[in-house]
């Protein structure tokens, strides 16, 4: 049977794949696009170098992480029963820099070292179930919202003091430049320290799919259904958890996809929470591409953290949709 969504699938693959292409062609020395698909496969003598090396690392983690964000931003979105949730909400990027930050900051290991993502995993695991054991299973706005708030705000503070007693300033400077997020930089290693987990995390999220259909329901009817609530919840709260701390261990904390790609998708995918979660994940992989290319793009003498545009284009459209959620919080008690 013809799925109604394959199309919008299809059609996000191709935007994609477009975008892609647009990564490798654009930078310092723009390069044609056919030229840098060959240097891909051919010996392209310095063009190679270029697209293989630098621009090839910083495509793949853009789509390995906008995909992630997008996915579990639209799995939370399911669990909750809540528009706004997500791992930026839940303050997961912060907890999980703040996990990183301890382990190269104790010396032990390096930037590129396996315990540095493990380390943001916990970090960010710890946070999203902080957020859901105190907003509860029916949380409001107001009480999501602030309990992610707090939570994003003591790891943040907690990265802010390491830093700040860190005694050397060179890594003090590299840090908190990686903290707010970017590509630049990145080699192939990087994509190999975050791929297993962005597919571990998927492959979560992805299980959760046909449970989180029920769910919208309501628990009880989920329950009827057969679905194991609890196992749900650590299904999508871990996913997220070694999503986001991949993500941060590699490229530093970039907030608002997950928030932003499910809503974008939304309309066209249906509100079945299980049909939004590919769809989710392609948006997010396309959003964080056009970012990437429009940091490049932008004229500046160092170029702008890709981390720092996304908060500037996530805020304003995380109080667009606050605001239609007006209705709710008027009626909620003081």
């Amino acid at each position: 049977m013809h799925s109604p969504r394959l199309p919008l699938i299809l059609g996000l693959v191709l935007l994609v794949g477009g975008l892609s292409v647009a990564s490798l062609v654009i930078g310092p020395a723009p390069i044609p696009p056919l030229r840098a698909l060959a240097a891909l496969v051919s010996d392209q003598g310095s063009t190679s170098v270029v697209v293989r090396d630098i621009r090839l690392p910083r495509t793949l983690l853009a789509i390995l992480i906008g995909w992630i964000f997008g996915l579990t931003g639209a799995g939370l979105q399911g669990l909750l029963r809540n528009p706004l949730a997500d791992t930026a909400v839940f303050g997961a990027p912060q907890a999980a820099a703040f996990g990183a930050v301890l382990v190269l900051y104790s010396g032990l290991v390096g930037a590129l070292s396996w315990a540095l993502p493990f380390a943001a995993i916990l970090g960010a695991l710890a946070s999203i179930a902080l957020v859901v054991a105190v907003a509860g299973r029916r949380a409001t706005v107001v009480v999501l919202v602030l309990s992610g708030l707090a939570i994003g705000s003591l790891a943040g503070a907690g990265t802010s003091l390491a830093i700040t007693l860190s005694p050397n300033p060179f890594a003090v400077t590299e840090i908190v430049f990686w903290l707010l997020g970017s590509f630049e930089d990145r080699s192939i290693v990087h994509v190999l320290l975050a791929a297993p987990f962005i597919v571990m995390a998927s492959a979560l999220v992805l299980a959760s799919s046909t449970g989180l259909r029920a769910l919208a329901l309501g628990e009880e009817t989920a329950r009827s259904l057969g679905v194991n609530v609890m196992r749900l919840r650590v299904l999508l709260v871990a996913g997220a958890a070694v999503g986001t701390g991949a993500a941060v261990a590699v490229a530093g904390s970039i907030g608002f996809v997950g928030l932003v790609a499910p809503h974008l998708v939304r309309p066209f995918a249906g509100y079945d929470p299980a049909r939004t979660l590919v769809p989710s994940g392609l948006g997010g992989a396309a959003l964080l591409l056009a970012a990437d290319c429009a940091v490049r793009l932008i004229p500046s003498q160092t170029e702008i953290k890709i981390g720092v545009l996304t908060a500037i284009l996530g805020v304003p459209f995380f109080l667009w949709v606050i605001a239609r959620r007006k209705a709710e919080l008027s009626e909620m008690p003081v």
